[in-house]
This record gives structure tokens, sequence and C-alpha cells, in this order.
């Protein structure tokens, strides 16, 4: 029974959402005001058909223009063959809608004789040649209604392709560099190496599962940080010092996946990473409602030139995606600060995940 609703609920709409129906509400409704301003003096079955007739003759000269004299001209920019074509057709056809009505009249020629008039002849004129441009109003405006939603569904074809083909670099790139860590605990034979492995795993899932999905919840991402982390510890033994401070509460907030990790990835790979006996990485991450502030701070080797980390050299693809990432999934909804000085270097990203 509720399919059946379902059925005939999504059927309706598609029917009111259709191009025909908005036309037969159209002429419906101005047959419904021709008669009321029809004078049913005389017989009103002959009034509710010479109403109807009035509505085809309106329909042929829309139709015509819609159909036939919209593309053929005023689509090639050919406007006054346009304009004179549709002047031609009110023209034509008003001489042939005065004799249909005076036939249809035949047996009362008082009324028979008035659609001989001038000034009845202007009036059929005017009003096909008035509705002959309203049809091209409204075409106009169909038209570019239509333009509009096709773009805006180009651009979103377009975006997901974007954001679909970034994330694939991402991942390939993280996994390399935790099956580093867990090449270089193999070679010194750690007891530590099966919970790395269990870990890998967790992050292995992670990317390959969930990570396809447009947002996942906040809490999995702080895992997966947590993880990367504790394998960073690991292989980094006592000469790094690894510090990472969550502030906040963690509920129901979703957030677009792998955006945080770039940031740190970065420090181990390009930081602290070039040190030969020590160096730092400070991680602070500030959680309020749906605002996310995550400070970054690593040491640098002082033989590192200023910009060596802000550059292609230092983020190759991580971070030169993760900026990309920013602007078409949260548009002016975050803040950026990346801080290069010759011992240090910082990232710092507000983010609003509304």
């Amino acid at each position: 029974m509720k399919d059946t609703k379902r059925s005939l609920s999504k059927g309706l709409k598609a029917f009111t959402q259709n191009e025909y129906f908005g036309h037969f509400i159209f002429w419906t409704l101005l047959y419904i005001l021709f008669l009321r301003l029809h004078d049913f003096t005389n017989s009103i079955p002959a009034g509710l058909i010479e109403e109807l007739l009035n509505i085809l003759f309106f329909a042929v000269i829309v139709y015509f223009n819609i159909l036939y004299l919209i593309p053929k001209y005023l689509k090639k920019h050919k406007v006054f063959q346009y304009v004179s074509l549709l002047v031609f057709s009110c023209l034509l056809i008003t001489p042939i809608k005065a004799v249909v009505f005076s036939i249809w009249n035949n047996n009362n020629p008082d009324i028979k004789m008035a659609f001989s008039e001038m000034s009845v002849l202007q009036s059929f004129f005017l009003s096909s040649f008035f509705l002959g441009g309203a049809s091209t109003i409204y075409q106009i405006i169909n038209d570019w209604v239509v333009h509009q939603r096709e773009k805006q569904e180009l651009e979103n074809r377009n975006l997901e392709s974007e954001l679909n083909f970034l994330k694939s670099q991402i991942n390939p790139h993280f996994l390399f560099n935790t099956l580093n860590n867990l090449y270089a605990l193999t070679l010194k034979k750690s007891d530590e190496a099966p919970a790395t492995v269990l870990k890998l795993s967790e992050m292995m899932r992670y990317m390959l599962y969930e990570c396809n999905e447009d947002r996942v919840p906040l809490y999995k991402e702080v895992t997966y940080l947590r993880n990367y982390l504790e394998l960073e510890k690991l292989r980094q033994g006592k000469n790094i010092e690894i510090d990472f401070e969550l502030q906040g509460e963690i509920g129901t907030q979703m957030i677009a996946p792998l955006m945080f990790i770039p940031f740190i990835e970065n420090s181990f790979k390009h930081g602290v990473s070039n040190h030969l006996s020590s160096g730092y990485i400070d991680i602070k991450m500030n959680i309020e409602d749906s605002r996310i502030q995550l400070d970054v701070e690593n040491s640098k080797a002082s033989s590192m030139p200023t910009g060596h980390l802000n550059g292609k050299k230092s983020g190759g693809i991580g971070l030169s995606n993760i900026k990309k990432r920013l602007s078409l999934l949260y548009p002016k909804k975050y803040n950026l600060d990346i801080d290069d000085q010759p011992n240090k270097y910082r990232v710092s990203l507000n983010l609003n995940l509304n």
C-alpha cells in the first residue's frame, strides 16, 4: 500500500512538472477567463464553443511562434525578420478568424456583421500579436531557466569529478607513507609491529570504505589522525616530540574526509624528518559546535630556507590538494594561515562545518 502511494505521488509530481501539463493549465485558465468575460445572452452552448474557437486561434499563433518563428529566426538573431513574420502571421490569421466567427454566427445577422467592422478586426489583430509576444517572453525566460539548470548540473558533475580525482590522489599518498612506517618497524623487529598492523588495518578500512562518502563523522576523522600519529611516534622514536591536544566535544558533526591529515603528514615529511637529532610537532584541535580550529606547528632544520614548506617542493600532492578541496567544499567557510619562519612552520586552519 505504501509503495503504491509512493508510486502515485512520484507519478503525480512528474506529471505536474511536465511542460505539457503547464501548457494545459495555461490554456484552461485562459479559457475560463474568456468565459467569464463572454456575453451568454443568446446561447450558452454557442458561447462555450465560440470561446473554444477563440482559444484555438490564439494557440495557432502561439505555437507557430514557439515552434517555428523563434527557433528559425529569433534564436539566430534575425530580429527584424522575426518581428516582420510575427506581424504578418497575426495579419493573416485575423481575417480568417473573422470569417470563421461570421460563419458561426450566420443565424445572427447583427453579430455576423460586427465581425467585418474595423474595430473588431483591430481587436483580433492586437490580441493575437499581444499573446504571440507574450509567448516570446515566456520562451526566452524558459530557455534561460533551462540553460541555468543545465549549467548548474554541469558544474555539479565537474565538481564531483574533481573532488573524486583529488581524493584518489590523497589516499595512495597516505597509504605509501604508512607502509613506510610499518616497514621501518619490521626492520627493527619491534614487538609493537602487531599493534601497528592493527592501526594500519583501521586506517586502510577508513580510507577504502568510508572516505568514499561526501561526509564522514568527525570522530572517525579524529580517530584516523590518532592512529597516524601513533604510527609516526613508533617510527620517529624519542628524537621527535609529538603532542596532540584535543579540546571541546565531538558530537554528531560531519566533515569531508581527509581534510586535516595533509597538514600533519606534511609536518613529518618535510619538517621534522629533515632534523638530524631532535625536533617537535605540536598539534592542537579546538572544537566548538560546528567550528574547528586546527593548529599544527613543527620545527624546521636550520638549513631549510624559508618558503620551502610553503611551495611545491614541500606540499606536493598533499597541501596543494587540501587547499583546492577546501575552496571547493567549504567556500567562504574557512580561513587558512601559513606562517613559515626559519626555525619553525605553522599552519592554522579555522573551518566552519555548516
